[in-house]
């Protein structure tokens, strides 16, 4: 197989590691877990985003630095794709890259620390002749195999609600699960569904801006055809539209932070790194108070 997907994330991880160090990242991703059973393996120097807790003194003291801690997880973790592959996927995101390439980069992001971790992971998509589940397995084919499928299946109708539910159903075990899907797929989840993924999971939204319709040249993946330009140089239009947005957006974030679940926003292709580091860490740091 071409791996077409991990090439373009290990570069990614490469870039940033050059800026960081990707023991930042990891560490962000393994202190998401809730009660983990963990046994000692070794000991590594301390990097920022370390738990100080870890911090080996005595070892520390002997050696003139300051040495962490390295656990292994007793216990593997299931972790569930739930992905939005709707047409309106096909649009673009407010910095103006494709919601599709960054939901892409998103999902294989978090999926290779996934694989390094050990994990299985699993995924569900609407594909065109229905719901398309992939079981949970591990290692990059399993990865680049979803990602790969992802990208043939978006432009389907689609109901990320549907999904979820399906997921609720017929997925009879604890999961780790990350929802891709735009604002409009947040805002349609009931509060039902929303309560009953709290309840059983953990959940994290990533949320794939959507681009302003008005202000430049913009087609309407809803009705198929490109927006008239007396609508696009509109300023009070702009303003509503913007307003709307924000409402939705604020609505959402306040109805998901009822149930502790988290959310972000991804833009662009080069910020992924970043944007699944600053995820992983507000999970961390949830206050939803």
């Amino acid at each position: 197989m071409n791996y077409k997907y991990i090439t373009k994330i290990k570069a990614n991880l490469a870039i940033y590691t050059k800026k960081k160090t990707s023991n930042i990242l990891e560490g962000s991703y393994n202190s998401i877990y809730k009660g983990k059973s963990m046994n000692f393996e070794d000991l590594r120097e301390y990097v920022i985003g370390d738990n100080v807790k870890d911090i080996d003194w005595k070892a520390s003291a002997r050696s003139n630095k300051i040495l962490i801690k390295q656990f292994i997880a007793e216990k593997k973790h299931n972790i569930m794709f739930i992905l939005d592959s709707g047409k309106r996927m096909l649009a673009d995101t407010r910095d103006l890259d494709s919601k599709k390439e960054v939901a892409l980069m998103a999902t294989g992001t978090i999926g290779y620390l996934v694989d390094k971790h050990g994990d299985s992971i699993s995924a569900i998509m609407q594909g065109k002749s229905g719901v398309k589940l992939f079981p949970f397995k591990t290692g990059l084919y399993n990865l680049e195999m979803i990602l790969t499928n992802y990208e043939r299946e978006i432009a389907n109708e689609n109901n990320i609600e549907q999904l979820v539910d399906y997921v609720l159903k017929f997925i009879n075990r604890r999961m780790i699960i990350f929802v891709v899907t735009d604002i409009d797929g947040m805002s349609r989840i009931s509060e039902s569904t929303l309560r009953r993924l709290s309840l059983l999971h953990d959940v994290m939204f990533i949320n794939i801006s959507d681009a302003l319709m008005t202000g430049y040249n913009a087609y309407d993946m809803d009705q198929g055809s490109y927006i008239p330009d007396y609508i696009l140089d509109d300023e009070k239009l702009k303003k509503i539209e913007l307003d709307i947005k924000t409402k939705i957006y604020k609505d959402t974030r306040k109805r998901f932070n009822k149930y502790k679940i988290v959310t972000t926003t991804m833009n662009k292709q080069k910020d992924i790194v970043d944007d699944v580091f600053k995820l992983l860490e507000r999970r961390k740091n949830a206050n939803f108070s």
